[in-house]
């Protein structure tokens, strides 16, 4: 029962999730593998961008700037694998991970040092890094190492089960999870993680608790950094060129950041809700699109349903801090 009441968003998010599946089927009879791998390959940008907003949630503050640091990874990453050799493909991968890493450090050195709040700061830094894309790629070009593409393509291949069952597990879901998994499990178990909670529940408690406030909210930035980098990747693997002017992350990540039971001001929550919470959204947006809606109505309702769950955290948040 503790476990139970402990996890009970993320299981009421994952029931949503499967009637969503079920609602999908009885639209479209035709939907099956095919359709949950498209749907994984469709929300992992997403995803990505979800995850690094909510780490620096978690720490209490806000990253505007994740859609264009995006932008930045993608053109980058695009431009040095064009005509690359696959054994230099990892070096690039590695370097453009290093890049995020970097400029989400510089965020959040900026909103330590100047101790202008995160939103100014990051709005401002949205603009710097969109024109940072623009200036290697003006427009989209470049492209990825072909295996690169391949490794989010299709469902995953499991000797000894048939391919039947494997198909339901897209390749795009397991990447989602293992570079997830290697930033967060070894965060979310040190003492770095332990000061995210602290410093976004009570920052003034934490600080004289010993924890370096400032040091702490600077490594969170470079943990959002370096996801929002996989999810420039993501998307260059995806599309197969890079991408300079930003995608629509930055409203869809705080929206499934909230939906997915991060506390808007930080101290609570983790990063599996908000993964599901991208992936219900996205589903959404495809039964929408299976009824045949059309595009425009579609935008209006995709985007009325993340603006009310933003207010209603922000609601809470206010609430909490009461």
């Amino acid at each position: 029962m503790k476990l139970l009441s402990r996890n009970g968003w993320i299981l009421g998010l994952a029931a949503i999730f499967a009637l969503l599946l079920v609602a999908t089927k009885l639209i479209q009879p035709n939907f099956g593998a095919s359709g949950v791998e498209s749907l994984g390959r469709a929300a992992l940008p997403f995803a990505f961008a979800t995850a690094a907003q909510a780490i620096v949630v978690i720490a209490g503050g806000i990253d505007l700037s994740i859609a264009s640091m995006m932008a930045v990874a993608s053109v980058t990453a695009a431009l040095l694998m064009d005509g690359a050799s696959d054994a230099a493909v990892i070096p690039i991968v590695i370097f453009v991970l290093a890049l995020g890493g970097v400029m989400g450090a510089i965020n959040g050195l900026l909103i330590v040092l100047t101790r202008v709040p995160d939103i100014v700061v990051t709005l401002a830094m949205l603009f710097v890094w969109e024109g940072v894309a623009l200036l290697i790629l003006k427009a989209p070009g470049g492209a990825a190492a072909p295996w690169l593409m391949q490794s989010i393509v299709g469902g995953v291949t499991i000797p000894g089960i048939p391919e039947t069952l494997t198909a339901w597990l897209p390749k795009s879901v397991l990447v989602l999870a293992v570079a997830v998994a290697l930033i967060w499990v070894p965060l979310r178990r040190s003492k770095l993680g332990l000061s995210l909670y602290a410093i976004g529940s009570d920052p003034m408690a934490a600080f004289r608790s010993g924890v370096s406030v400032g040091r702490t909210k600077v490594l969170a930035y470079a943990c959002t950094g370096v996801l929002a980098a996989m999810g420039g990747l993501s998307l260059t693997m995806s599309t197969g060129i890079g991408e300079p002017i930003p995608g629509p992350y930055l409203l869809a990540s705080v929206a499934a950041v909230v939906l997915g039971g991060v506390v808007l001001g930080g101290g609570r929550g983790g990063l599996l809700g908000p993964i599901i919470a991208v992936f219900i959204l996205r589903l959404v947006r495809m039964d929408l699109t299976l009824l045949s809606v059309d595009p425009n109505v579609t935008t209006i309702i995709e985007g009325t349903i993340m603006v009310v769950v933003v207010m209603f955290g922000g609601i809470l948040a206010a609430r909490r801090r009461r």
